[in-house]
């Protein structure tokens, strides 16, 4: 069975914008939804999990396919308990 994920075509941006791409996509989706996103920047594979990490997100996997840099992670939102 196929994982269903938003894709983010972040191609053709340059550092630092595949990471902003990132955070604007994880603002609108809820927890649990998956993005994978596809770069040409070989930085995101570096920036991108890095910002997924400090910001409490769940890094599923990254791959080089064809010279674009795939990372596919976890949206993770905290939940207020107060």
């Amino acid at each position: 069975m196929e994982e269903k994920y938003t894709l983010l075509d972040a191609r053709n941006l340059l550092c630092p914008m595949p990471v902003i791409r990132v955070q604007e996509a994880v603002e609108q989706l809820p927890s649990g939804s998956l993005i994978k996103a596809v770069c040409t920047d070989p930085g995101a594979l570096h920036d991108i999990p890095a910002w997924v990490r400090v910001h409490g997100h769940r890094l599923i996997d990254t791959a080089v396919e064809n010279n674009e840099y795939i990372v596919l992670l976890e949206v993770q939102h905290e939940v207020d308990t107060q």
